[in-house]
C-alpha cells in the first residue's frame, strides 16, 4: 500500500513540476501587452497599425482613444500607459516636461479643412465671408482639452490678419461641439455627420483632413472645402514613448514611424512628417511650444489650488 502511495505522490509531483514548466515558458514567451493612448482622429489609422503590429512581432497592443488633452490629463494624474500618440505636439511636450516620458516626435501631419452641409454652398473663395455671416453656424471643437479646438482658435487669428475685427466676430459666434456621442456616431466621421446634420448643432464645422474624409464616406452630400492659402493650419501630430514602458513600447513607436507605418497612416489620408510644407511646420513647432507652455502654466495653477484647498 505504501508502495502505492509513493507512486501515486511521485506521479502528482511530475505532474506539478511539469504544469508548473509550461506555464512559466508559455509566460515567458509571451511578450508584455503594449498599451496605446491615441487621439480620437486616429482611431481607424493606429487601430490597423496596431493590428498589423501584432501580427509582424505578435505582441498585442491595448488602445484607448479619447481628446488628447484628457489622455495627457490622465497620464499627468498617474495612469500608465507605454505610447502617446497625439494631434498636437504641445500635449506630448507637457509630458516630458514633466520628466514622464522621452523625447516627442511628430510622426504624421493633417491639415485643417471645413466641412460643410449642402445648403451652404461653401467654396474656398467665399469661405472667409461664410465664416463671417451672422446667418451660419460655426462650430469647433473644444479649445485646449482638444487640439482641434486650439486649431480652429488659429484660423480666427489668420482671418484676423486679412480682415481686422474678425477674430472677435468668429470666436464670439464659435459654437464649441463637444459632448457625449451616441454609440453609432462614436468615431470621427461619425461625430461630424452627428452635429451638422443629425442634431443640426453648426452649418460648418472646422475639422482635421482625415475626419472628415471618413464623414462623407458616412454622408456623400458633406462637402470639404480646403481653406485659402492665407488661413491654412496645419496640424502635426507628436508621439512620445512614456517612462518605464516596456521594451515593446518602443517598439511600437518605431513602427509607427517605419515605412510600414506611415504607408497605413497614409491610406487614411494623412501625410508624413517629410512631407509637411517647411513654412507651416516651423508654424505648428511655434503654435505647439506655446500650447505646451499653456497647458504647463494651467497645471501648476491647479496644482496651486489644490494646496491652498488642503491648507
Amino acid at each position: 500500500m505504501k508502495k502505492y502511495l509513493l507512486v501515486a505522490s511521485l506521479t502528482v509531483s511530475v505532474l506539478n513540476i511539469t504544469f508548473t514548466k509550461q506555464t512559466l515558458a508559455a509566460t515567458l514567451a509571451a511578450p508584455p501587452e503594449v498599451t496605446l493612448y491615441a487621439a480620437g482622429s486616429l482611431r481607424g489609422a493606429l487601430s490597423e497599425v496596431a493590428s498589423a503590429f501584432t501580427q509582424e512581432f505578435g505582441i498585442s497592443v491595448r488602445t484607448e482613444f479619447a481628446s488628447s488633452g484628457s489622455l495627457k490629463d490622465r497620464l499627468l494624474a498617474g495612469e500608465k500607459a507605454d505610447v502617446f500618440a497625439s494631434a498636437d505636439l504641445g500635449n506630448p511636450l507637457v509630458l516630458n516636461q514633466n520628466n514622464l516620458s522621452g523625447e516627442v516626435e511628430t510622426f504624421a501631419g493633417n491639415p485643417i479643412y471645413a466641412i460643410a452641409t449642402p445648403e451652404v454652398s461653401l467654396t474656398t473663395e467665399n469661405l472667409l465671408d461664410k465664416f463671417l455671416d451672422p446667418n451660419i453656424k460655426l462650430g469647433i471643437s473644444q479649445p485646449v482639452s482638444d487640439p482641434l479646438g486650439d486649431y480652429g482658435v488659429e484660423v480666427f487669428r489668420k482671418a484676423e490678419a486679412i480682415a481686422p475685427g474678425s477674430f472677435t466676430q468668429l470666436n464670439a459666434k464659435a459654437v464649441i461641439l463637444s459632448g457625449t456621442l451616441p454609440p453609432n456616431r462614436n468615431s470621427p466621421g461619425g461625430s461630424i455627420v452627428y452635429y451638422l446634420q443629425d442634431i443640426n448643432k453648426a452649418d460648418i464645422y472646422l475639422v482635421y483632413y482625415t475626419s472628415a474624409l471618413s464623414a462623407q464616406q458616412i454622408s456623400p452630400s458633406l462637402q470639404i472645402v480646403e481653406l485659402p492659402d492665407r488661413l491654412k493650419v496645419q496640424a502635426d501630430y507628436g508621439l512620445t514613448v512614456l517612462k518605464g514602458a516596456n521594451p515593446g513600447g518602443s517598439q511600437l513607436a518605431d513602427y509607427i514611424l517605419s515605412p510600414t507605418g506611415q504607408q497605413i497612416l497614409a491610406k487614411y489620408g494623412f501625410s508624413s512628417p517629410k512631407s509637411v510644407p517647411e513654412p507651416q511646420g516651423v508654424s505648428g513647432i511655434l503654435l505647439a511650444v506655446s500650447v505646451a507652455f499653456a497647458l504647463q502654466r494651467k497645471l501648476i495653477a491647479t496644482k496651486q489650488q489644490k494646496v491652498q484647498v488642503s491648507d
